[in-house]
């Protein structure tokens, strides 16, 4: 690889670095935010899905706790505060969203155990959505380097 390459490749993937950590949570909060409003609305296309897995409460219920859920794991991914609580959330929510490939293995799968019927994409893909908590996860306790400043009289250092 020319120097010219590796230096751009180099200032590419910094850049990337910056900016994946605030990308990747205004991306989840999005898609947590919008399909956790429209569970309540009535207008979620996963409603039936919903309803047919978790048959044993009243689904109006738990479309409308599983909505709030939702939008609160949004907005905690937002507001770094409440980024770990909002981490907690999707990690105990995820899991359960694998519930129908179970239960309801006639509508998840044309073919089993590969072919995957429409819903079973939307439900296999829920897959990303935890790498991409991982990811976020895994930089929560990082905080920028503390600065090291030599006192000009003194040999001690002092950190800022």
């Amino acid at each position: 690889m020319s120097p010219y390459i590796a230096s751009l490749d180099r200032k590419i993937s910094a850049c990337m670095d910056k900016y994946c950590q605030i990308l990747m949570r205004m991306s989840l909060a999005l898609i947590f935010i919008w399909f956790g409003l429209l569970k309540p609305l009535g207008m979620s296309p996963e409603a039936e899905l919903i309803k047919n897995t978790v048959y044993f409460f009243p689904p109006g219920i738990v479309l409308f706790v599983l909505g709030l859920w939702e939008v609160a794991i949004g907005i905690g991914l937002l507001y770094r505060p409440m980024l770990r609580v909002a981490l907690l959330l999707l990690l105990i929510e995820l899991p359960g969203t694998f519930l129908p490939l179970i239960v309801l293995p006639e509508i998840c799968f044309d073919s089993v155990p590969f072919g995957l019927s429409l819903e079973g994409q939307y439900i296999v893909k829920n897959l990303f959505l935890i790498g991409a908590a991982f990811v976020i996860g895994s930089k929560v306790a990082q905080h920028p380097p503390q600065a090291v400043v030599k006192q000009p009289h003194d040999s001690q250092q002092t950190t800022v």
